[in-house]
């Protein structure tokens, strides 16, 4: 399996156009999401069992009202691939999914 291509800024700039909330903080993207904590632990979990079978993982920060998720490639050197953006994409939609669940 070869190692992972790293992007181009540009590549990366066409990325982040189609993924809002999504931001570069250096060598990662990163996005926080407004979520109450006992639906965030619930995301986490599903993020975790996608990342197991992805074989890529999320930095995940769980606060009381708020998860912040960072994503690089650890593979490529902690740089930019697509399968950042890839896994930022179903990060999103397992977030929203959670947020849609009754919270009482």
């Amino acid at each position: 399996m070869g190692e992972p291509r790293l992007l181009t800024h540009e590549e990366i700039a066409e990325h982040l156009a189609v993924l809002p909330g999504w931001e570069q903080v250096d060598d990662a993207i990163t996005r926080t999401y407004p979520i109450r904590y006992h639906a965030a632990v619930a995301a986490i979990v599903t993020i975790a069992d996608l990342a197991r079978r992805s074989l890529h993982h999320a930095d995940l920060d769980l606060r009381i009202d708020h998860l912040r998720v960072g994503i690089t490639t650890h593979d490529a050197g902690n740089r930019l691939t697509a399968a950042d953006f890839d896994l930022a994409r179903r990060v999103d939609e397992i977030v929203a999914a959670h947020q849609a669940l009754p919270l009482d």
